[in-house]
């Protein structure tokens, strides 16, 4: 089974909220400084998935980023976890897009590949929480996607049978390949990074493909970002003063009403 895995680089997600500070002017979030950037979390789990698929039925893993020099690193984290190859998207005019561009880049780079079976992504990134990428990538393949997955089990290579999270609980659904999934948390545990893998992951050549290379053209994203900032907040406490324990709950009664909370 060939299976394709979109990694994206986030800043790190357990930096103090402290460190966290936003360039308003340039819309954009500023790295702390001394805090590496990391593999956003559903996607380390996606990873996870394929290289268990793998183990199981055979096949390639190949990963695909776009971002910045810096995803290289990120790339060379999933080789060492135990991808087979990996390929990194990098154009000034592809590496801040928002989530249309983004997705019309992956799929281009991944319709470039051979042959996939299966494409699994994270449901949805750390640092934007969008959660359409992914699904905007399996439209522009023309894949069925199921999102958010929690378990596949019953594998082979013409189908999975896969767990949907939903509101109330899961619904189980047979999927017939080639399809792309959306990845959940729930799924597993992304393993570490043996020494052999470390080792094979800074000899690993990574190509680079601009958009060009995918026959992209310069078209504008759809969304416009009006403004980036960090909320602030205030709290107010006030002391309920009373002579019994029946009096203080009306104050208190009294005083969410007024605030319209009750």
């Amino acid at each position: 089974m060939d299976i394709v895995v979109t990694v994206k680089q986030v800043p790190d997600p357990d930096i103090p909220p402290t460190h966290f500070k936003v360039d308003e002017s340039a819309k954009k979030v500023i790295p702390p400084a001394g805090v590496s950037p990391v593999m956003n979390g559903y996607d380390a789990h996606a990873l996870e998935a394929a290289l268990r698929l793998k183990e199981q039925l055979g096949g390639k893993v190949t990963v695909v980023s776009l971002g910045g020099d810096s995803a290289r690193d990120t790339l060379k984290r999933a080789i060492a976890m135990g991808a087979d190859a990996a390929v990194h998207i990098n154009d000034p005019s592809l590496n801040e897009a928002d989530s249309t561009t983004t997705a019309r880049a992956l799929a281009a780079a991944i319709k470039k590949l051979e042959h996939v079976d299966l494409v699994l992504c994270g449901r949805q990134a750390s640092d934007t929480d969008g959660g359409q990428v992914h699904l905007g990538v399996a439209a522009h393949l023309g894949l069925p996607a199921v999102s958010p997955v929690q378990k596949i089990d019953e594998a082979s290579a013409e189908s999975l049978a896969v767990e949907r999270i939903v509101e109330d609980g899961y619904q189980r659904l047979r999927v017939r390949l080639p399809a792309l999934l959306g990845v959940s948390s729930e799924i597993n545990e992304p393993r570490y990074p043996p020494l052999k893998g470390i080792m094979a992951a800074g000899r690993a050549q990574i190509p680079v493909w601009g958009a060009a290379d995918l026959g992209l053209d310069a078209a504008a994203g759809k969304v416009n970002l009006r403004r980036l900032y960090v909320e602030t907040r205030e709290a107010h406490v006030e002391l309920i003063e009373a002579d019994s324990l029946t009096e203080a709950g009306a104050r208190l009664a009294d005083k969410l009403r007024e605030a319209r909370l009750v």
